[in-house]
């Protein structure tokens, strides 16, 4: 499943269930057919193939990971339903090619739970959806408060998933049949959430919106590489200097080369905390570099050579080689800098935040879904020079905004950044 991820580890966090007013849900134990076997060869495959191409209507499709234990973010587990096909676990490791699935599917409806975390790893197998419903992002546009999968599934559908296995390691083989069960029921009511889900989307009048929304998510480009990576250490707001910060990066991208060779979780090599102690200790020994903390570990203290050899290149470092203290970036700066280098600017994205918070209220959704936050301080920060509605939808376009987000907020945020001006729209 498509776990909820820790936003400065990247590894999955437990889906807390939503508060029971009343008896608690019947919990789904077991498949309707019971558990299916694991298809891990090509004439397995095949047939599978042909029962979901026989199938009819929409394909419920999950994916897991193991994130927080391997390198990168490969799918160990592919798990799909149809009617008229049943349910079916594929091995992505023995079956590392699902283009026959995935031709075999052409044209029909996959039902994915947060497909923007799915989406890249079923890539690599090849499976791509033509259409696409995102029982996540619909869950958000309805104004869910919880959208996990368990918690959306109780509150429309009135059952229970268990989600103990939902951080289990997926890449160990043979993967245990409990957890197998756990996947198999992750896409065992996905369709059915989804029609649910659809009607609520029609009876607010959101389902056009909706629609533009999933397709948008598939017609996304594959995510660039970002650039220093190590920029996103947890805790680098502490590392106060430039020579600490070439710390950080040379620790940083030597944790990463270990990492990727020995197909392991970066942080299971050394956590951000330590990269980010040792940059302010300075060590000059592996005596001196174990004795702190993060490097006391098994698999951390193994590598004190490589550390200690990644800080001495920090040390010889010039002074133009050492990183600049922030990175540049194509967008405006960090908006907490905005009263004292632009007041003006910091008047605009008050108004247009106060817009666009107005607006989500009364269409019931969070206010990032209703218009994306980057485009809303880009406005702020550089407003087209020609005032009004038709100006404004433009610029909004121009960064990544949908028709409907359009429709609701040029007018609104036209009017935002003219009261701001002291002028009229």
């Amino acid at each position: 499943m498509a776990n909820v991820l820790n936003s400065k580890t990247g590894t999955p966090e437990p889906e807390h269930p939503p508060e029971q007013n009343g008896p608690e849900a019947p919990l789904l134990r077991e498949p309707r057919e019971g558990l299916p076997p694991v298809v891990a060869d090509a004439a397995h495959l095949a047939r599978v193939v042909e029962a979901f191409g026989a199938g009819s209507g929409p394909v419920a499709v999950d994916a897991e990971r193991a994130s927080g234990y391997r390198y990168g973010q490969r799918a160990y587990l592919v798990q799909l339903r149809r009617a008229g096909a049943g349910s079916a676990l594929i091995d992505p490791i023995a079956c590392p090619d699902l283009t026959p699935l995935s031709e075999a599917l052409a044209g029909a409806e996959t039902v994915l739970h947060a497909a923007h975390q799915d989406l890249p790893c079923l890539s690599e197998v090849n499976l791509r959806p033509a259409v696409l419903f995102d029982t996540e992002l619909a869950g958000r546009l309805l104004g869910y408060q919880r959208v996990g999968l368990g918690s959306m599934v109780e509150r429309v559908l009135g059952l229970r998933l268990a989600k103990e296995h939902s951080a289990v390691d997926w890449s160990v083989r043979p993967l245990p049949a409990d957890w197998l069960t756990y996947a198999a029921l992750d896409v065992e009511i996905l369709v059915e959430l989804r029609d649910a889900l659809e009607a609520e989307l029609a009876e607010a009048g959101k389902l056009e919106w909706a629609r533009e929304e999933f397709a948008s998510v598939l017609a996304a480009p594959p995510k660039e590489p970002r650039t220093d990576p190590w920029r996103r250490t947890s805790g680098i707001h502490r590392v106060r200097n430039q020579r600490a910060l070439g710390v950080v990066r040379e620790l940083w991208q030597e944790r990463d080369r270990i990492a990727q060779e020995r197909d392991i979780s970066p942080g299971r090599v050394l956590p951000d905390a330590g990269i980010v102690e040792a940059a302010t200790a300075m060590p000059r020994t592996a005596q001196e570099l174990t004795a702190l903390k993060p490097f006391s570990v098994r698999l951390a203290r193994r590598y004190a050579q490589n550390w200690i050899k990644a800080i001495s290149r920090a040390r010889d470092l010039s002074a133009a080689d050492l990183p600049q203290p922030s990175a540049p970036g194509d967008g405006p700066p960090p908006t907490n800098r905005w009263a004292d280098r632009d007041p003006a600017a910091a008047r605009r994205l008050e108004a247009a935040r106060a817009a666009v918070s107005a607006i989500a209220e009364r269409v019931t959704m969070p206010t990032e879904n209703l218009l994306q936050p980057d485009a809303v301080r880009r406005l702020s920060w550089s407003p087209p020079a020609a005032a009004g509605t038709d100006a404004v939808a433009a610029h909004l376009r121009a960064h990544g905004a949908r028709d409907w987000q359009v429709a609701l907020t040029a007018e609104a945020l036209a009017g935002a950044l003219a009261k701001a001006a002291g002028t009229s729209a």
